[in-house]
């Protein structure tokens, strides 16, 4: 399978539990493997074949944006099914998610989520 990766994509959302983690949007970042058949491109050199990784990214970000979860756990699983139901090309994507300013003593915390298109 076929992969296109968009690592360190900034965005910000309104997520988490307390109550001032809920008075603005936080920094988030999203690492995504998108995984389809890029053949088609590699062989016509022509971007009509392939993903539209700029289109992507700024999905995710208007997504997170969008988005109200208290959860990263829930915002992720989310974005990995509108990546799916929004890009029918794609046949799995893996999406990490990290919260990296929420705990003093820790570089970041994260959480993976993989799922692959249904028939």
């Amino acid at each position: 399978m076929d992969k296109i990766h968009i690592e360190g994509l900034e965005v910000f959302a309104l997520i988490g539990v307390y109550d001032w983690e809920r008075e603005h949007q936080q920094r988030l970042i999203v690492d995504v493997e998108l995984c389809a058949d890029l053949s088609m491109a590699a062989q016509t050199d022509n971007v009509d074949n392939t993903l539209n990784y700029a289109q992507i990214a700024q999905g995710i970000k208007d997504f997170a944006a969008k988005s109200q979860f208290k959860l990263i756990e829930a915002l992720a699983s989310h974005m990995v099914d509108w990546l799916l139901q929004s890009f029918p090309m794609l046949k799995k994507v893996r999406l990490k998610l990290s919260k990296p300013d929420i705990l003093a003593n820790a570089k970041n915390v994260a959480v993976e989520f993989t799922k692959e298109q249904t028939l």
